[in-house]
C-alpha cells in the first residue's frame, strides 16, 4: 500500500461522510483520490501526471505516474520515448500513456492539511449539487421547515437537508419568527449562486394561498373545483376566484366548509388575512361585479380593447366599492386583470351631461344649426359629425320634428364640413411629409395620417415596420400594477384586428411579403397562434 492509513477506516470515513451529507459514496471516494493526488504532486512535483486509484472494496490506494509516449522527449517528467515504451509493452503507440508505480509516501502536516481542504471542498460542491437537484423540481410546492435564525428581518429556514430564506418582503406584515418555530412557505425559486444554491421561500405569494386551499379543500385537489385567480394584500385581505366543474357542487360553499372550517384554517395560517371567495364567470362584466363584493353595482361599461371597465355604483356604496386606501378595487383589478374605474350614479349623470353639451355645441358649430336642433341630434345618440354625414338618412328623418328635407340638408352640411376639415388636414399631412401612398391603405383616414406624421411614421416602409401595438397601444401588467402605453393612433380606438390588417396591407405593398405568403400565414392553426401569444405574454409581461 502506497499510503500509510488503515484501509477499512478509510472506507468507513467515506461511508459516514456520504450518509451525513446525503451524497453518493463514490463522490467522497473520488474526492479522497483527488486529495491524495494533490499531496503526491507536492511530493513528486506539480508537473508530474499522477493518477490515484482507491479500491472501493478493499480500500487499497495505488499511486501511478503516467507518461505520454512521444517521438522526441522534451520533458522527462511527463513524457517517454516510443523506443523505451515498447521495451515495457510491445503494442504501445504514439499518443498512448505508460504507467509507472510510485513509491510509498507518508503525509506530512502540510500535505495532510491540503488534502483535507480538497476533500472538504469537493464534498461541499457535491452537497450543493445534490441540494440544487433536489429542490429545483419542487418549485411551486409548499415547504415545511424550522426557523434557524432571523437576520435583519430575513428568516433563515432549516429544511433538514439544506437552508432556505424567506426575505423580509416575502413575510406577512407584523409576523414575527423565533428560533425553533415551525414554518410553512411557498417555494418560488431555486438559483445557483457562488456561495451555493439559494432556495427562496415566500408567505406573501398568491400561489401560497392557492396551495393552502388545495390542501384544505379535497374538491380542489381532485380537480372538481378550479382556482382561477388569486389577489392578495398580504396580512390584510385577499380575493380568490373559483369555479366548479360539477354543477351539483357549490364552489364557494365547498371552499368555506362547514361553519367556515376550511377557510378558517387558511386564515389562521395567514395571520388572520380576510379572504373573499368569488364565483368566477367567463363573462367579464359578471366576474368584475362579483369581484367588487361586498359593494353593490348599478351598471358597468366595458372597453374590451383597452381592458378597462367603468363601474357605476350607488352614492352610498362608493366607499365600500373602493375600500380602505383603495384596497377593494385594487384587489378586484388584480383578480380580474381589468382596469376598473369606479364612479357614482351622480358622477356618471354629470359626465353624460357634459358629453351631451359637448356634442350639441359641436353640432351647432359644424352644421350651423340652432341649439334645439343640435340638442335633438345629441339626445338621439349622435356623438359626431361623421355619424350625421354617413348614417342612413331615414334615421335622421325619423327624429320627431324632422322630415326628409331637414335630414337631407343636415347630411349635406355635415359632408361639407368634413370635406373642409379633410382639406385642411390633408394640407397639414403634406407639411408633415406623410407619403401619398399611405392614403391607399384601406382603413387609414386623413386624420389618422396626420397623427402618424406627428409620430414620425411618414413612409410606407415606416408603417410596414410597425406592430399593431405601435398603432393602438398596449398594456403591461407587473406586480399587480397595470400600465397603459398609448399608440400613434390611440385616439381613434381602432380594433387590433383592423390595425393588424392595415399593417399587413402595407407590407404587401412594400414588397415585404406576397399575397400567397400572407394567405398561408392566416391559415395557421388557431391553437398554435394562441400558444405563441401566451408565450410572448409570459416573456414580456405585455398583454396581446
Amino acid at each position: 500500500m502506497a499510503v500509510s492509513a488503515n484501509r477499512l477506516e478509510l472506507l468507513q470515513i467515506a461511508d459516514a461522510v456520504a450518509r451525513e451529507k446525503a451524497i453518493d459514496k463514490e463522490i467522497v471516494i473520488s474526492a479522497m483520490a483527488n486529495a491524495i493526488e494533490k499531496a503526491a504532486k507536492s511530493r513528486y512535483g506539480q508537473e508530474t501526471n499522477v493518477h490515484v486509484n482507491v479500491d472501493t472494496k478493499t480500500g487499497d490506494i495505488n499511486l501511478k505516474r503516467l507518461l505520454e509516449v512521444v517521438e522526441v522527449v522534451e520533458d522527462h517528467t511527463t513524457q517517454i520515448s516510443l523506443e523505451l515504451a515498447r521495451d515495457k509493452e510491445a503494442s504501445i503507440e504514439l499518443g498512448d500513456y505508460v504507467s509507472e508505480p510510485l513509491p510509498p509516501m507518508d503525509f506530512g502536516r502540510i500535505a495532510a492539511q491540503s488534502a483535507k481542504q480538497v476533500i472538504v471542498q469537493q464534498v461541499r460542491d457535491a452537497e450543493r449539487d445534490r441540494q440544487f437537484d433536489e429542490y429545483k423540481d419542487r418549485v411551486g410546492e409548499i415547504i415545511n421547515g424550522t426557523v434557524k435564525r432571523v437576520e435583519y428581518g430575513n428568516v433563515i429556514v432549516d429544511l433538514g437537508k439544506g437552508e432556505a430564506i424567506i426575505r423580509r418582503d416575502e413575510t406577512i406584515p407584523r409576523e414575527n419568527f423565533r428560533y425553533g418555530d415551525r414554518v410553512r412557505a411557498y417555494l418560488y425559486d431555486v438559483r445557483r449562486e457562488q456561495r451555493g444554491p439559494q432556495i427562496f421561500l415566500s408567505r406573501t405569494h398568491p400561489q401560497f394561498m392557492s396551495k393552502l386551499f388545495t390542501m384544505e379543500v379535497p374538491e380542489i385537489y381532485d380537480g372538481v373545483i378550479e382556482l382561477k385567480s388569486v389577489a392578495r394584500d398580504p396580512g390584510s385581505r385577499a380575493k380568490i376566484a373559483v369555479i366548479s366543474n360539477d354543477s351539483a357542487i357549490d364552489p364557494v360553499g365547498a371552499c368555506v366548509g362547514m361553519r367556515g372550517s376550511r377557510v378558517q384554517a387558511v386564515v389562521g395560517e395567514l395571520q388572520g388575512e380576510k379572504i373573499d371567495i368569488i364565483p368566477w364567470s367567463p363573462e367579464p362584466a359578471s366576474f368584475i361585479v362579483n369581484a367588487l363584493q361586498p359593494a353593490e353595482v348599478a351598471k358597468v361599461v366595458l372597453d374590451e380593447d383597452a381592458e378597462r371597465i367603468e363601474v357605476v355604483v350607488p352614492d352610498d356604496q362608493l366607499s365600500l366599492a373602493i375600500g380602505r386606501r383603495g384596497q377593494n378595487v385594487r384587489l378586484a383589478s388584480q383578480l380580474t386583470g381589468w382596469d376598473i374605474d369606479i364612479m357614482t350614479e351622480e358622477d356618471e349623470s354629470s359626465r353624460r351631461q357634459t358629453e351631451f353639451e359637448a356634442s350639441a355645441n359641436a353640432f351647432t358649430e359644424a352644421l350651423n344649426v340652432d341649439e334645439m336642433v343640435a340638442q335633438l341630434l345629441a339626445s338621439e345618440g349622435f356623438s359626431s359629425v361623421e355619424e350625421v354625414a354617413y348614417v342612413d338618412m331615414l334615421e335622421i328623418a325619423s327624429i320627431e320634428g324632422f322630415d326628409d328635407e331637414t335630414a337631407d340638408e343636415l347630411q349635406a352640411r355635415a359632408k361639407e364640413f368634413i370635406e373642409k376639415q379633410e382639406t385642411a388636414l390633408d394640407d397639414e399631412r403634406k407639411k408633415l411629409g406623410v407619403a401619398d401612398e399611405l392614403r391607399e391603405i384601406d382603413g387609414l383616414t386623413i386624420p389618422m395620417l396626420v397623427a402618424l406624421g406627428k409620430d414620425d411614421i411618414k413612409t410606407l416602409e415606416d408603417f410596414a415596420g410597425c406592430a399593431a401595438d405601435d398603432l393602438i397601444g398596449w398594456v403591461e401588467r407587473k406586480d399587480g400594477e397595470t400600465t397603459r402605453f398609448p399608440g400613434a393612433l390611440d385616439e381613434f380606438k381602432i380594433p387590433r384586428v383592423d390595425a393588424d390588417a392595415m399593417v399587413m396591407q402595407a407590407r404587401v405593398k412594400a414588397g415585404w411579403v406576397t399575397e400567397e405568403e400572407l394567405a398561408a400565414a392566416n391559415a395557421e392553426p388557431e391553437a398554435e397562434v394562441d400558444e405563441v401569444v401566451e408565450e410572448e405574454t409570459k416573456k414580456t409581461g405585455r398583454i396581446f
